[in-house]
């Protein structure tokens, strides 16, 4: 796998109308990792694919009520299945992180990839789902060489208090010693 003008190769492509075009001059070094479930805890489903499109059926959950109207969008999400789909070119801004700090630098968005994990912060993740972003985070490291290990964190890294994901079900150690 390998990624050419900010698009993977060999993945499904659903291309989101939920992002913007990076500053010019930005350079991406950072990688954050989040969880989602549409409706929460259930995963056997396309609504996060519909969510990221601005297509989800707001009928057909009584908790799509709560996120009418979001635009949310996110470079990839890995399905429980360890299957990869790419919303937003890498080289674009994907609408993932919201109000966010790193390292004294605000607005995560501008210098980020954002990888979303289909599953809750308190379900395991699957094995298929650790092989798939080990994988992505390869590819995407030797793409952005500015993305050093260090500079892989989780959404509630960069926005504590707000957001809380991937959480405690998400194995750090393991994915961290598997990127090496």
């Amino acid at each position: 796998m390998r990624i050419i003008n900010g698009w993977l190769e060999g993945v499904k492509q659903h291309c989101s109308p939920n992002y913007n075009a990076r500053a010019d001059n930005q350079d991406i070094n950072l990688l954050v990792i989040h969880c989602i479930s549409l409706p929460p805890s259930k995963f056997d489903n396309t609504y996060i694919e519909d969510f990221f499109l601005n297509e989800l059926q707001i009928e057909d959950d009584i908790y799509f009520e709560s996120i009418k109207g979001l635009e949310v969008s996110s470079h990839f999400l890995i399905k429980r299945t360890g299957e990869v789909i790419q919303f937003v070119s890498c080289n674009d801004r994907a609408w993932h992180a919201g109000i966010s700090l790193y390292k004294g630098r605000e607005n995560c968005n501008d210098f980020s990839i954002g990888i979303e994990l289909q599953g809750t912060e308190d379900i395991k993740y699957s094995a298929e789902q650790y092989q798939s972003l080990v994988s992505l985070t390869q590819v995407i490291q030797n793409a952005y060489p500015s993305i050093q290990n260090e500079d892989i964190v989780g959404h509630e890294f960069i926005s504590p208090g707000r957001k809380s994901d991937p959480g405690k079900s998400f194995n750090w150690d393991s994915y961290k010693k598997s990127i090496l």
